[in-house]
């Protein structure tokens, strides 16, 4: 029996779940007549259904030229007919809006029911959008959808130029990021060009242009009009700008984040750091450590309210540092406008900021963990979900909430380079340190941590990650100028003379912390760090992570690409001996040669003294330990690397940046 006349079979019993899901498996599977098609969306339509399902196949019969007039029929009268009272009212509102306006030289608008494009509400975010003369379903579009979509301030010799802009978010974008004129003491704005009167008129119905007229910041141009572009408002108007001093830019004016993310350790992001530093346009310090942001802003938050106790009492807060006095009697004083603040603090940071700009800068922030572990386990569905507490730290963060525009960028290296780099700065760092400082320490298993650790997997529900790419480490140094004009453009940023070298409160190529090469050298591209690592080790991760190497295009260097079992991965593991070794030793050295250990017992801890003849069954003990854990993690990726969230969305891969092959110095690394 076919699945449609299972369906069909459920609905005469009236088992409405049963033959609702039923139809909707017999559209996933294809292959059903247009009339076929046609019965299943009305059923779900009708009795409840997932009424996506039934939209999405109305659309496309429409489109096909299948039962038009019933299909426009249906949708018009579930979808169309009760929304477009709202959005007549909204048409209306912004055409009265736009009368009155200044800059927008036309007051022809139509009538409503004349607009050449209707507007069919989808969800609660977006529309597909109906063209009458052409008998046309568009696609779907999101207005609202947090992603700027294109490199509006390439370039900032001249006012921003923007055409055919439809998105609300980018409108709103465009409209809190260009300066006003009287601020940067020149003629600054924001010119929106568009090609169509009548499909301008259109998205009027969808769009809110009211709030973006108050500053009169915008000027509207349409089709050939685009010759008044750039107008001289001192001859047209009689207003001339140069009259107005600079304003420096503030706090408040700050309404970008760009979170350069912390992937893992050893991803190179000093060297994403040193590119952007002294930047123009932005406000930019090294990495930070997340923690001492967070009890930076907690101390900041604790002045301002002792100051409010002062005032309260009739007594005059007294402020030691200026900007921090103006912040508090401006109202600056959410967790955003301190983290702006506290940046905007370290003054060696700022000299490259330009304040006369045409357009706000971006705050440019990247939060470090001392480390990021990430666990697997898999949901009551059997999928595998991720879960990161300093992922969560940053979600949950009131900085990030607060920041209205999100950019992300994450560098990425080689795995198994990273690996192994990482291994090496803690055995001859890290431990040293502690050692030195009577702290217990162990070394983590890495190896278990590197293949875990999915965090170039993006969550599509996540506000986060939702404007957001990922760069290869290996792409920025070997061709800079190709990946920093990309980044650059992905990021909404001028490429700048600052962006051709690598610095430190601008001054040139210097050792920005111990052991990093200088500037745009490649030679830690090539580094293999073959003493902290053996090639099993490196096979077991690139097989583990073989998806993330195809899709980023890194060929594998010590996987053959070959079958994989059970028996093979415990092959590899016995040739685990650099990191076994490493972790024994910090065992070793760092704990059972001080205090012994305390074990637990029916509950209690109990102390026990190591002795010579149990120390090497503590150590064995936790290799094998280890070892379990690689096993069942690498057991699990045979089948399959499916990973979602907690919601049971299949994450995806952050997409790539892609680089102008004309630019390329160097064939792409793989």
């Amino acid at each position: 029996m076919k699945t449609i006349d299972i369906a069909r079979r459920c609905a005469e019993l009236n088992a409405v779940n049963d033959a609702s899901n039923a139809y909707i498996l017999a559209l996933h599977q294809g292959g059903l007549a247009p009339e076929e098609r046609l019965e299943a969306a009305v059923y779900l339509l009708r009795m409840g259904g997932d009424y996506k399902v039934a939209y999405t196949q109305f659309t496309a019969l429409y489109n096909e030229g299948q039962f038009r007039e019933e299909c426009l029929d249906i949708m018009t009268q579930a979808f169309y007919t009760p929304n477009v009272k709202l959005m007549k009212s909204r048409y209306e509102k912004n055409c009265a809006a736009l009368k009155k306006y200044p800059y927008l030289f036309r007051t022809d608008f139509p009538k409503f029911e004349e607009l050449p494009l209707r507007f069919y509400p989808f969800d609660d975010n977006g529309y597909l959008p109906f063209d009458p003369e052409k008998r046309a379903f568009g696609g779907y579009v999101n207005y609202n959808s947090p992603v700027v979509s294109r490199n509006f301030f390439k370039n900032l010799d001249d006012p921003i130029l923007a055409k055919d802009v439809y998105s609300q978010y980018e409108l709103e974008y465009l409209y809190d990021n260009v300066r006003p004129s009287e601020d940067v003491g020149r003629e600054n704005h924001l010119y929106l060009h568009y090609e169509s009167w009548e499909v301008f008129c259109a998205h009027l119905q969808v769009l809110n242009v009211r709030d973006l007229l108050g500053k009169k910041k915008i000027v509207f141009l349409f089709g050939d009009k685009i010759s008044r572009y750039p107008i001289d408002f001192k001859e047209e108007y009689g207003i001339d700008y140069s009259q107005y001093p600079v304003k420096p830019i503030g706090v408040q004016d700050v309404h970008r984040l760009i979170w350069h993310t912390q992937l893992s350790s050893d991803n190179g992001g000093d060297f994403f750091n040193e590119v952007f530093d002294n930047h123009p346009n932005l406000i930019c310090l090294p990495s930070v450590m997340m923690d001492h942001i967070e009890q930076s802003i907690q101390e900041a938050r604790e002045t301002y309210e002792k100051a409010d106790k002062l005032r309260a009492a009739g007594q005059t807060p007294d402020f030691e540092l200026p900007l921090a006095q103006k912040c508090y009697w401006d109202g600056a004083r959410s967790d955003k406008d301190i983290l702006v603040t506290l940046f905007m603090l370290q003054g060696g940071y700022m000299g490259g900021l330009d304040h006369a700009a045409r357009i706000c800068p971006a705050l440019f922030f990247q939060p470090h963990f001392s480390n990021i572990d990430y666990d697997l386990f898999p949901d009551e569905r059997g999928k595998t979900v991720i879960k990161a507490d300093a992922y969560d730290t940053v979600r949950n963060s009131p900085v990030f909430k607060a920041f209205k525009y999100i950019k992300t960028f994450t560098p990425l290296r080689r795995f198994t380079t990273s690996y192994a780099a990482t291994l090496r700065w803690q055995i001859e760092k890290l431990v040293p340190e502690k050692v030195a400082n009577n702290e217990r320490f162990v070394l983590p298993d890495l190896a278990a941590d590197r293949v875990t650790n999915r965090s170039f997997m993006t969550d599509p529900e996540d506000r986060l990650y939702q404007d957001s790419v990922l760069v290869r480490f290996e792409d920025g140094k070997t061709n800079p100028e190709a990946t920093f004009r990309a980044l650059a453009a992905f990021l909404d940023l001028p490429y700048t003379e600052s962006m051709t070298y690598c610095s430190e409160k601008g001054v040139h190529d210097v050792e920005t912390a111990e052991g990093n090469v200088v500037g745009f050298d490649t030679a830690t591209v090539y580094r293999t760090y073959d003493n902290y690592a053996t090639d099993e080790e490196r096979a077991y991760i690139e097989f583990c992570l073989r998806d993330a190497y195809e899709y980023y295009g890194y060929d594998f260097h010590y996987y053959d690409g070959g079958p994989v079992d059970e028996e093979r991965i415990k092959k590899w593991l016995e040739g685990f001996t650099n990191i076994n070794g490493y972790i024994s030793r910090s065992w070793e050295n760092n704990v059972l040669n001080n205090e012994g250990l305390t074990i637990t017992k029916k509950g209690q801890p109990v102390p026990q003294k190591v002795t010579d003849e149990i120390k090497p069954l503590i150590l064995a003990d936790i290799c094998k330990k280890n070892n379990n854990i690689r096993l069942k993690i690498g057991t699990a990726m045979i089948d399959g690397l499916y990973f979602v969230n907690k919601n049971g969305q299949p994450l995806r891969m952050m997409p790539r940046l892609e680089l102008d092959p004309a630019l390329l110095q160097e064939p792409l690394y793989h």
